[in-house]
């Protein structure tokens, strides 16, 4: 697989950022700025570091545990290229996929680049919506804030709505 993505860095082992023992990948460049945001380090597009997606693959596979990988941020519909070619080999290896973003899934729908619907097309799972700070509650699983949704993406597109996986409702 051709092709490099630029990322801030990666978890090899988590059990925080989705359901099972997953790979987490954190792009770099978000364009939202949530206050209070968990990664601000990752909202500069020009910083992090530039990585084939080859050595990606590889590195998510090299565990047999991991069950899942999580695209997080960074804002990952911002690299939906990179990631849709990235989640297609993951697919095919059997892995659960699952991503974070500050764009709701209705906006997400109307974005103009055409991965962003292919990459939507590969997911499990999307917790989509900012960080909002008033709304922050830590007892929520795998998100940060009461406005966020956990959303079974096959029935969401299927439905051309968003629907909730509603064991994490």
């Amino acid at each position: 697989m051709e092709g490099k993505i630029r990322i801030a860095g990666t978890v090899g082992e988590s059990i925080v950022d989705g359901p099972g023992f997953r790979y987490t990948l954190f792009v770099q460049g978000c364009p939202h700025g949530c206050p209070g945001c968990h990664n601000p380090q990752t909202h500069d597009f020009e910083g992090g570091q530039d990585i084939e997606l080859d050595t990606l693959l590889k590195d998510m596979c090299r565990n047999p545990f991991i069950k899942g990988v999580t695209f997080s941020g960074g804002e990952p519909f911002c690299k939906a290229e990179p990631l849709y070619h990235l989640a297609v080999e993951l697919k095919r290896k059997g892995k659960h996929l699952m991503a974070y973003s500050g764009y709701t899934f209705e906006r997400l729908l109307e974005l103009s680049d055409p991965f962003v619907k292919k990459l939507l097309g590969q997911l499990d799972l999307l917790v989509d919506g900012p960080f909002i700070m008033a709304e922050k509650n830590i007892e929520l699983r795998f998100r940060g804030s009461a406005n966020q949704r956990v959303l079974d993406v096959p029935k969401s597109l299927e439905a051309n709505e968003a629907v909730w996986a509603e064991q994490y409702r």
